[in-house]
């Protein structure tokens, strides 16, 4: 019998290179998402006091199995850092549900 058995296997780590010049970030305060049959596309932006119209800074592309997976991933951190610190408040936001068309009230 062999020791090649895939359940006592670890999954390779990944290695990510990181330039100078990425590690800074880039600020956003503004993102844009759109999508087609293929892709997500998120635009980030920003929008400063004196700036006439909002300045896209970064657009990030990905697949829609992508986008669903970057969806849960930010829900995970936004739950451990609400337990860390304490719960986000957005301002002045109406909330949002996942429905498109508001909160389903059928009208004819």
């Amino acid at each position: 019998m062999s020791d090649n058995n895939n359940n006592n296997q670890r999954p390779a780590q990944l290695q990510m290179e990181l330039k100078p010049e990425i590690a800074s970030g880039v600020y956003s305060n503004l993102a844009l998402i759109s999508h087609s049959h293929s892709d997500f596309v998120l635009d980030f932006a920003r929008i400063l006091p004196g700036m006439p119209k909002p300045e896209v800074c970064s657009r990030v592309i990905l697949a829609p199995e992508h986008a669903k997976r970057l969806l849960a991933a930010l829900q995970e951190n936004i739950m451990k850092y609400e337990h860390e610190f304490g719960k986000i408040e957005i301002p002045n936001q109406p909330q949002r549900t996942i429905a498109p068309f508001g909160t389903g009230k059928g009208e004819a």
